[in-house]
């Protein structure tokens, strides 16, 4: 599950009233024409970082998050790239203000040893039902009733995912830095 994690010390908690701000651009943007002067919007006058882990496919929901701020009148600055125990220590010490790729539980340690929920917050789960492991293709899983890693330790299953032919399964996983604890190894 993926939430938003910000620095509440930050101007006003910015994603907080990111819902309600929305909310009131989308009003705004329904009224305008028949307003005289448009009003300032939330986040004239502040500014903000976002920071994201190395991985691209974590880019996306950066972007929608800064697309909707950038919009609601916050200045937001270039993506800041750092590992995950890093990016959550700068919201904590308000280095950055938010990071959109918290994955929970998976990150569960990250935002607990960098203050919980005294120096962070987190909310806004907008991609739930994510999992982490090994993952085989069904095909491949149902053609040799493959159910479990220990499997592996078969040499004719370890060949099924033996790239370079040392006869064992060559496995990758995310980065040690990316969980809470390494998750690749070889078999």
């Amino acid at each position: 599950m993926t939430h938003t994690v910000l620095n509440p010390s930050r101007p006003a908690a910015i994603l907080r009233r990111l819902a309600t701000a929305a909310l009131s651009a989308c009003a705004l943007a329904l009224t305008a024409p028949a307003l005289a002067a448009d009003p300032p919007l939330p986040g004239q006058g502040v500014t903000v970082q976002p920071i994201k882990s190395s991985i691209a496919e974590e880019t996306f929901q950066t972007l929608l998050v800064m697309k909707a701020l950038t919009q609601l009148g916050y200045d937001v600055k270039p993506i800041r790239e750092v590992e995950y125990a890093t990016g959550h220590l700068a919201l904590a010490n308000g280095d950055a203000t938010f990071l959109a790729t918290h994955w929970d539980p998976l990150h569960d340690n990250y935002f607990h040893n960098s203050g919980g929920e005294a120096r962070l917050w987190r909310d806004n789960t907008y991609s739930g039902g994510a999992i982490q492991g090994y993952l085989v293709d069904k095909k491949t899983a149902d053609a040799h009733g493959i159910t479990n890693l220990s499997q592996l330790a078969d040499p004719a299953i370890a060949r099924l995912f033996d790239v370079d032919g040392d006869g064992k399964a060559d496995l990758t996983g995310c980065t040690p830095a990316g969980a809470a604890r390494p998750r690749s190894r070889r078999n």
